[in-house]
């Protein structure tokens, strides 16, 4: 009978140094050479830092000097009292002529816009045969007067009518209305020319006889006389 006796054991085989001398120490230098980076970016960046705050403390300086500088050119001055006293009555002339505005506005004293409207609008309703001789406006056009002429009687009421279709005489009615047909006066006929005072022979010539009074007649148009009366709009 055999026996095979196993005489290997593994402690007496040759062990592989890992860390040896040499890979250590080029370990080491890899960690020196990754602190010497590290050291040198960590300086250029201080460095930069520091250049940027030492530009930032010259800026500031430079702004604490103007600022300083504007405070003493614009420093707050005292209140003038006798510039108070100007705008106080600035100030109350200007509330004087905002009531004095707004008094015009009403038109309590009379037209502020004028009276240019109220011809434009005579000038615009022309009647043929029919002439204005007077226009009489009073205030803010609240009693306004016609005086005219007209071939024709029947040419005053259209013309009436027409006026009243005016923006500017809206809210405005004529209360009264005159015609009448004034008398014409006829002109005298021509004297004879005078004889001279003596002739031959020494007669003297009979007074020439007069010319006959001028007859009157009736004049080929009437005259008119309008008056208007303000009324009040009724709101709808």
């Amino acid at each position: 009978m055999s026996q095979q006796i196993n005489l290997f054991n593994p402690i007496f085989l040759k062990q592989k140094k890992v860390f040896t001398a040499l890979p250590m120490a080029e370990a080491l230098g890899v960690i020196v050479a990754g602190a010497l980076l590290l050291t040198w970016y960590a300086g250029e960046r201080v460095a930069a830092l520091e250049q940027s705050a030492a530009s930032g403390k010259t800026l500031l300086a430079d702004r604490e000097r103007r600022l300083v500088e504007a405070n003493k050119q614009f420093a707050p001055r005292q209140k003038s009292a006798t510039i108070a006293t100007e705008v106080a009555q600035a100030e109350a002339e200007l509330r004087s002529l905002q009531q004095v505005e707004a008094v015009l506005r009403d038109g309590t004293l009379g037209n502020a816009a004028g009276y240019a409207e109220y011809f434009r609008a005579f000038a615009r309703q022309n009647v043929s045969g029919l002439w204005l001789t007077g226009v009489s406006i009073v205030g803010a056009g609240n009693d306004i007067g016609v005086q005219g002429r007209a071939m024709q009687p029947t040419l005053i009421p259209a013309y009436i009518a027409r006026l009243k279709s005016e923006p500017i005489m809206h809210g405005k009615s004529f209360a009264s209305l005159d015609i009448s047909r004034p008398e014409a006066q006829l002109m005298p006929a021509a004297a004879p020319p005078s004889a001279p005072a003596a002739i031959a022979g020494g007669a003297v010539p009979a007074a020439a006889p007069m010319a006959a009074p001028p007859a009157s007649a009736t004049a080929p148009f009437v005259q008119f006389s309008l008056q208007s009366t303000a009324v009040a709009r009724t709101e709808q």
